[in-house]
């Protein structure tokens, strides 16, 4: 429903006018307005959105014959309330997503500075592995040399095993043995330690390249961490604002029930008497043709009984179809119709009307701009033309007297202004009025009504 297409109640218990105003509109939404009145349950968040702007329309439209402040105040809270939850589970999700998130960048944390301490291991341990590398091959190279100036056999072994005291020939190829035997245990020595250095660079540059990417992992868990901290903080504010102006709508409420109680009675007194001078001038008319019709009977009786002709009793003709009128649309067909004719339950915690949770839609709201050129839908007599206090601003009520037993009543509501006056004769199609938004209305549109012998029906079992 747009904005432009707002429409108000009249109010009319059709058929229960006889029991008595009820002192206690029951304007309690969710608990004297303290909590959300129940949304209408939908398969997807898209649907309960729908069914939740629709419920605030219901209250809105329920109020707004009343009052067009309280109406919108009263549909805010309803949607205020019916959010609130939503913007709660939110809340929550939000802070679930920081806390995943700090605790991704606390794992990346200690990941990186468990591969930064390892990093420093293998620093420690290449550092060490050069330096034994560089202790052996100064050995080996002691070994040579003296190798070299004692003609392959080192002359001097007190390198490996001491001064050597002058034994035996034998005793001297012994330790030349065993000097070859350790430079070659060097060479091995050397090899392995190279082996290890290559291993351990190896090692380094994939713990280098570890680092790097937990950092790059790192950095982006603490974007995340931001960005969900910054999406909490936004959602807390939501929840905040909802909450205060839930608030701040449930205290204007409280304040305004006593004045809408009043309201509310003085306008259904209105109505009531509207509703029972259309019934009233609509019995006179319809008496006035029976008595009509009676005549006319009785006269072409006395004629016949003159002639000597056979009088049959008197029988009161019986009423024809209420098409007979030919009711036509009050407004081109391109205007679209807002609202349907009939009995509407209040949303459950909100609006109990006297008691019978519900009201009277007593005509059809069609979307017209303000400004829209309104037609007579009949031909008739004006008896209505102007303002009028019954929430209804300035209205025309048209009389289309008595067509085979029935009588009609239009009535066109919330005009900007009116074109016709009280006991003109319009005919049908006539230009009577343009449509606007005067009275209990929160956007442009027209209320059409008719009446049928005194009781609204649907207009659309009419037209």
């Amino acid at each position: 429903m747009t904005p432009m297409a707002r429409r108000p109640l009249r109010l009319r218990l059709v058929g229960r006018r006889s029991r008595m105003i009820s002192a206690s509109l029951a304007l309690v939404l969710a608990g004297s307005l303290g909590a959300s009145a129940p949304v209408a349950f939908a398969d997807n968040l898209d649907d309960q959105q729908a069914a939740l702007k629709d419920q605030a329309a219901q209250v809105q439209d329920s109020l707004e014959f009343v009052d067009a402040k309280i109406s919108q105040a009263a549909a805010d809270l309803v949607l205020y309330q019916g959010q609130l939850p939503g913007a709660q589970q939110a809340l929550l999700d939000a802070q679930g997503r920081v806390a995943g998130a700090v605790k991704e960048s606390e794992a990346l944390a200690a990941r990186v500075d468990l591969a930064q301490q390892n990093k420093a291991k293998i620093t420690q341990q290449l550092a060490t592995d050069k330096q034994k590398i560089s202790d052996t091959r100064k050995l080996i190279g002691q070994i040579a040399t003296q190798a070299y100036k004692s003609g392959g056999v080192p002359s001097n072994l007190s390198l490996f095993f001491g001064a050597n005291q002058g034994g035996s020939l034998t005793d001297t190829i012994d330790l030349a043995d065993q000097a070859m035997r350790s430079q070659n245990s060097a060479m091995d020595k050397l090899s392995q330690q190279n082996a290890t250095n290559v291993n351990s660079q190896a090692r380094l540059e994939a713990v280098e390249a570890e680092i790097k990417d937990l950092k790059t992992k790192a950095d982006a868990a603490l974007a995340r961490e931001q960005a969900a901290r910054d999406e909490a903080e936004a959602k807390k504010a939501q929840v905040d604002k909802l909450i205060d102006d839930t608030t701040r709508l449930n205290t204007e409420l409280q304040a305004a029930k006593p004045g809408i109680q009043t309201q509310l009675a003085q306008v259904k007194a209105q109505q009531d008497s509207v509703a029972s001078e259309i019934a009233e001038r609509d019995r006179k008319l319809r008496e006035a043709w029976e008595a009509e019709q009676r005549r006319i009977a009785e006269a072409a009786a006395a004629a016949a009984r003159a002639q000597g002709q056979a009088v049959q009793p008197y029988v009161a003709p019986a009423q024809g179809s209420p098409s007979a009128f030919g009711l036509q649309h009050p407004f081109p067909g391109n205007i679209p119709i807002t609202s349907g004719f009939g009995w509407r339950a209040t949303p459950p915690g909100t609006i109990d009307f006297y008691g019978q949770g519900g009201y009277m839609h007593t005509g059809i709201d069609f979307g017209a701009p303000c400004g829209t050129p309104v037609y007579a839908a009949a031909a008739g007599t004006v008896f209505s033309a102007g303002w009028a206090n019954d929430g209804g601003g300035n209205n025309v009520k048209i009389s289309h007297g008595v067509i085979q037993g029935n009588s009609l009543t239009t009535i066109y509501y919330h005009n900007t202004s009116v074109a016709v006056s009280v006991g003109q004769q319009v005919s049908q199609g006539q230009l009577i009025a343009y449509s606007g938004t005067t009275g209990n209305s929160t956007g442009c549109h027209s209320h059409f009504e008719t009446w049928l012998n005194g009781r609204a029906v649907d207009p659309m079992t009419l037209l």
